[in-house]
């Protein structure tokens, strides 16, 4: 498999998350605390492939590492809220036990991908 071709299956995995990250929000409780809640895990699940979207599109090693890194942190940001949602029992219990893998999968990914780019 080609790089070219990992790159838009790592696009397409990260935008099928962004999906279900939409999708999960709208699971939440309507309230105050689960409308903040859910803004900052749309804003940070939906971030990550926008970020890598980018990175891929870079103008230089610099900028894909840069945008990587905050791929990167917006993963661990989305895994933070997912977490948060757990504990405070909002939102589909299964959902959010299939979304949560999946954003520590990407956490998982994107720490490499970072780290390597950083390496060269």
């Amino acid at each position: 498999m080609s790089s070219s071709e990992d790159n838009r299956r790592l696009e397409e995995r990260t935008l099928c998350f962004a999906a279900a990250t939409v999708n999960f929000s709208v699971t939440l409780k309507r309230n105050d605390a689960a409308s903040v809640i859910a803004r900052q895990l749309v804003r940070a699940g939906t971030s990550i492939g926008a970020n890598y979207r980018e990175a891929n599109r870079a103008e230089s090693r610099d900028d894909f590492v840069h945008k990587t890194a905050i791929a990167l942190k917006e993963a661990s940001e989305t895994v933070y809220w997912l977490d948060l949602c757990e504990r405070t029992a909002l939102g589909d219990k299964n959902l959010l036990q299939d979304l949560r893998q999946e954003a520590v999968e990407l956490l998982a990914i994107f720490s490499t991908i970072n780290r390597r780019a950083k390496g060269r």
